[in-house]
């Protein structure tokens, strides 16, 4: 049975420029680096409510290739998608998804990151539900 989110895994073809769009971001910088010739292969940070974690990849050990953004899009939760997307837009981020209602309690939206990777942002009622039972305070 799936239990919860691990670890999150982009690719980029420059992994120290992903970091650093990354930490522009997520506010924090990767906890974690690891090197392969000289050079950085794999960064990690942890981030959100649940410390999620979030690995950049150098795209030489990508199992697939394509020259398309596509596949499974995350959706991160966020507290305003509009402003998220704004936000990332002018970190050189380009719209996949424009901001789209879901239904009462859900917002969606998708940016392409500069490496090539789909980034979803939502507005998710069930997070804030959950997260509210775990604090124990009202949604």
């Amino acid at each position: 049975m799936l239990r919860g989110l691990t670890t999150l895994t982009l690719f980029a073809d420059d992994v120290e420029a992903a970091r650093a769009w990354y930490t522009e971001v997520l506010g924090v910088d990767a906890y974690f680096a690891r090197p392969i010739d000289g050079r950085t292969a794999y960064v990690e940070f942890r981030i959100g409510d649940y410390q999620h974690e979030l690995g950049i990849a150098d795209r030489r050990f990508a199992p697939h290739t394509t020259t398309e953004p596509g596949g499974v899009i995350v959706y991160w939760h966020v507290d305003d998608v509009a402003a998220t997307v704004d936000r990332l837009l002018a970190l050189g981020a380009r719209v996949h998804e424009k901001i789209t209602e879901r239904g009462p309690g859900f917002v969606t939206a998708s940016v392409i990151d500069p490496f090539g990777n789909i980034l979803g942002a939502m507005e998710n009622a069930h997070y804030r539900q959950v997260l509210a039972a775990l604090r124990g305070t009202p949604a």
